[in-house]
């Protein structure tokens, strides 16, 4: 079926049948809903509904362009990618319906050097998947392309399972799927309101009688927005408006013997595939020139809109056409046939949300898709286990619904949309930073006082210090494949705080209270390790139920039965959900807060930190009274901190929670102070490097949901009786003069003085497994001066 002949009317559901209690509901028949509803059938869930407004495939699946490809720049989508295509690939042959699935591969081409080291890039990450990807040379892509006009093009990567499907005969496949597995999807049966009972299950109002769901799952497209309100909230999404071309038959591309590859011109920023005897050429416009329909935003969806297109703006995308044109030049003498402009839902990241909701119990996500198609079989799959097993398959974190917050503001969304989608083609760098929608409301006590002084990063919502400039040098954001501007500056914070003594704003920190008789029964439920004692702190690890490390925090007692959680401020929500999750289960009576926003977190560390900081309190923090991994509430310069004896640099340090608006204060004091030790700021660049020497693992690096925590070097904090049962980061080490890297390597390369390579940019280096860590820990070093002194460290 053609990618624009998909405006005939289906027939209405056929399905007299009517379920009063459904296990799952599903609200959407996209191709993500109907996915989501084929895969739970399949896996033998019963009672599977899928409630769908108007007609299947109704929204942007229907007018979608189809294009599927193995390439995703991050590691973990590629899994579904991978998953998607391997199941269009059988669909046909199991459900007994056409998909006009196509499979000529894909070329993305380079044109500058900087692409060609993108490409590079991306090939060493390639050997983490089954997927085949090459870089080929100019040659070879004319010989797969002819019609291309070879001028500027350095090189192309290439990707042999690519290509592109039908979407309407992709969606009906899935549906006959979900069907012949028991699946009951009802048309139209629009959800006119839901509601969430005590005992966690929903009532489902729609016209055509009530459903009681175990839980819900919004896959309603451009409609999400709409479902989210119903439940109290705001999804973070925006509809933009999405344009391509399709040719009448060009004689050049009638004459091939075999299908062109799709092609994507990266520095032209479009798609272009062979429709028939044509071309479907799609662009992505600048985000001056790209339509977002902000009347969606404000008004809501027109309640008739499901089969609709907007009106096509040609002018808006003519300097895309020209690029095409010049590159691929048969287009100059090809008839417009059709020009399909949609809406698409975008979120502030392109990325889309998938996974359980936290605040609202029972209540799952799968909205956002700028890319439905080829990420609609793996999201059914990856959400179906999840929903099944109680555990992602994988991780998924970049996808985490929960990435967003309150600071997820409607302005926000529309910036970050409109720059996500105008930066769809541009180079990948990475510690790649975005500036648009920025600062939002979470801003440390700090903010001001650094702002100038310092490279930030986006965390959460948060700004916070990567690097901090030094006189005379260049303070552009400058990404590159290589070192860049930041290189010596960090060298600089990291010798600041190894010889004297650094403060680093760490206020973007998750961070929440347990309190409550049932306290250290939910925490001893959640955690791997043992509960620390009252005045005291550990790290500890939540496990899922196949021993998975979900998430790593900092445990502090507080006072008795009263805890403060520390987590990274990317997994705040992600944790609390989790938390939450459990106590409801087990029926826990305790309090929990998130206080994330309440709290500033000032980090002091070095060699000085003890003695700059005894100049400002009364307290003793003297080693022998202040011990590592203790906890204190006492006052630095008349300022109510928690201070608890621990960095994540591994040296000498504390780290002082106190309340936000006292930040600049505290600040200000511990600089003045520190003057004469010739105190210093550094930033999470100077920490990371920090870290990788101490070999601190980091959570989302060396261990997620893909690791345990014995794979992943953890035994130290895991208590075994309690557990159930690729370079990963890297950076330069400024102690030992050279690069460094975390990586998970088969057992028999793992001996200490193995000798291996390490591929950088197409580029393979000597590399030896070491001993780890290459520095030790201050309290290390510590213990083993009393010990025998110095020869022993």
């Amino acid at each position: 079926m053609d990618t624009f002949h998909r405006e005939e009317k289906q027939p209405l559901s056929t399905e007299t049948r009517w379920k009063e209690k459904a296990e799952t509901v599903i609200i959407g028949g996209g191709c993500v809903g109907v996915s989501l509803a084929y895969h739970l059938a399949k896996a033998g869930m019963k009672d599977v509904v899928l409630l769908e407004k108007s007609e299947l495939t109704a929204g942007s699946t229907w007018h979608a362009a189809g294009l599927t490809t193995y390439f995703h720049p991050g590691i973990n989508l590629k899994k579904i990618h991978y998953d998607s295509i391997k199941l269009y690939e059988r669909l046909e042959e199991e459900t007994g319906q056409a998909v006009g699935f196509h499979q000529p591969g894909s070329i993305r081409i380079a044109t500058t050097p900087v692409r060609v080291d993108e490409f590079k890039y991306q090939m060493t990450r390639t050997g983490w998947h089954a997927t085949e990807q090459y870089i080929i040379g100019p040659e070879k892509i004319q010989e797969m392309f002819p019609l291309l006009n070879m001028n500027k093009v350095l090189a192309g990567l290439y990707n042999p399972g690519d290509g592109h499907i039908d979407p309407y005969s992709l969606t009906m496949a899935l549906a006959a799927g979900a069907r012949k597995y028991g699946a009951l999807l009802k048309y139209p049966a629009p959800v006119t309101s839901l509601k969430a009972r005590s005992d966690g299950t929903w009532e489902v109002e729609t016209p055509q009688g009530p459903v009681t769901a175990n839980r819900i799952v919004n896959a309603a497209g451009f409609w999400a927005r709409e479902i989210g309100k119903m439940v109290g909230l705001e999804h973070p999404l925006i509809p933009v408006q999405h344009q391509y071309v399709v040719t009448s038959t060009i004689p050049e591309v009638k004459a091939l013997k075999r299908e062109l590859p799709v092609l994507r011109d990266l520095e032209g920023s479009y798609y272009l595939r062979q429709e028939r005897d044509g071309l479907l050429f799609g662009p992505y416009e600048s985000q001056e020139k790209m339509k977002v329909q902000d009347s969606w935003v404000s008004s809501g969806v027109p309640s008739g809109f499901g089969k609709e297109l907007f009106e096509s703006d040609l002018d808006r995308i003519m300097e895309h056409v020209e690029a095409a044109m010049e590159t691929v030049p048969v287009l100059r003498k090809a008839d417009i046939i059709n020009i399909v402009n949609g809406p698409i839902t975008y979120s502030p990241d392109i990325l889309p949300m998938v996974g359980p909701h936290q605040g609202v119990r029972n209540y799952w996500v799968a909205i956002g898709f700028g890319y439905g198609i080829i990420h609609a079989g793996g999201v059914g799959k990856y959400l179906s286990d999840w929903i099944l097993h109680g555990e992602p398959p994988f991780d998924l974190i970049e996808l985490d619904p929960n990435r967003y917050g309150k600071w997820t503001t409607t302005q926000y969304t529309e910036a970050k949309a409109r720059e996500s989608y105008g930066f769809n083609n541009i180079v990948g760098y990475p510690k790649e930073e975005r500036f648009a929608g920025r600062p939002t409301q979470r801003v440390s006590g700090l903010y001001e006082t650094l702002e100038s002084k310092c490279s930030m990063g986006f965390h959460a919502g948060w700004e916070q210090p990567h690097w901090f400039y030094r006189p005379g040098q260049d303070t552009q954001y400058r990404p590159s494949f290589r070192r860049t501007n930041w290189f010596e500056p960090v060298g600089s914070e990291y010798k600041q705080v190894i010889q004297k003594v650094g403060v680093i704003d760490l206020t973007p920190f998750g961070k929440f209270t347990i309190k409550g008789q049932d306290s250290i029964r939910l925490l001893d439920r959640l955690f791997a390790n043992v509960i620390p004692k009252v005045g005291f702190t550990n790290i500890s690890h939540m496990l899922t139920p196949k021993g998975r490390v979900y998430a790593e925090l900092t445990v502090s007692h507080r006072s008795s039965g009263q805890f403060l959680l520390i987590t990274g401020s990317g997994s705040e929500l992600h944790d609390l959900r989790w938390i939450e999750e459990e106590a409801i289960r087990g029926r826990y009576d305790v309090d929990i807060q998130n206080i994330t926003d309440e709290l500033g977190v000032l980090g002091v560390a070095g060699p000085y930190a003890r003695q700059v900081l005894q100049k400002l309190t009364s307290a003793d923090l003297s080693d022998g009274v202040f011990k590592f991994l203790q906890t204190k509430s006492l006052k630095i310069s008349n300022i109510p901190v928690t201070a608890i004896r621990i960095s994540y640099t591994g040296e000498l340090g504390w780290e002082l929670y106190h309340r936000r608006e006292d930040s600049a204060a505290l600040y200000k004091a511990i600089m003045n102070a520190g003057e004469e030790e010739g105190i210093g700021n550094f930033g999470t660049y100077a920490m990371n490097a920090l870290r990788l020497e101490k070999a601190f693992r980091a959570w989302g690096s060396e261990m997620n949901c893909d690791t345990n925590p014995l794979e992943a070097g953890l035994d130290y904090f895991v208590k075994l009786n309690k557990v159930v049962g690729n370079t990963t980061s890297g950076c330069y080490s400024y102690g030992v003069q050279k690069s460094l890297a975390f990586a998970y390597v088969p057992l028999e390369l793992s001996q200490v003085g193995q000798q291996v390579q390490v591929e950088l940019l197409g580029e393979n280096y000597p590399a030896v497994v070491t001993q780890e860590p290459l520095v030790l820990t201050e309290p290390t070093r510590n213990r083993l001066q009393k010990k025998g002194g110095k020869d022993k460290i």
